[in-house]
């Protein structure tokens, strides 16, 4: 079965089972470079561990400050690492973070600023909109359904 959550929006924080099919072309960019950095949840549970993961994936800049912020800044920037489109995978997403309500509703908060702002064709170069998606993975329906709730929640409360 298809899942069809990507199509008609640029503006996506995603979960997905597992086992669920992903339509690529709705995902990636038609052409062009692309960059997809996978990550783990199980080795995120912790902020300093979170951080070092998207630093190590994204291959974040020496001046890299190692907070909240400091993410959020070099998601928003990735002039380092220019491409046409950025796929971000978190595997195991139920354990992203599990030990923080806290630090977890802030990185959902910093990807979503960071789906949103490259989905906005001002800032960018050319005044060209470039995907960026963030795809949460899970294993069992009901992990899926209550992250989902929580993107939602964050998101809720940024407005």
């Amino acid at each position: 079965m298809m899942n069809n959550w990507w199509s008609g929006s640029t503006n996506q924080l995603a979960v997905c089972s597992r086992g669920a099919l992903v339509e690529l072309a709705a995902v990636l960019p038609a052409t062009g470079r692309f960059v997809v950095a996978r990550l783990d949840g199980t080795r995120m549970t912790e902020a300093d561990h979170a951080l070092y993961e998207f630093s190590d994936a994204l291959l974040l800049p020496g001046y890299f400050g190692w907070n909240w912020d400091a993410l959020s800044d070099c998601l928003r920037d990735l002039n380092w690492l220019p491409a046409g489109g950025y796929l971000i995978v978190v595997e195991n997403a139920p354990q992203l973070l599990s030990g923080s309500a806290e630090d977890r509703h802030t990185l959902f908060r910093i990807l979503y600023q960071a789906v949103r702002h490259w989905a906005s064709p001002l800032g960018q170069p050319d005044g060209k909109v470039i995907p960026f998606k963030v795809l949460l993975l899970c294993d069992r329906d009901e992990e899926g359904a209550l992250l989902r709730q929580e993107i939602a929640y964050v998101i809720d409360k940024m407005w």
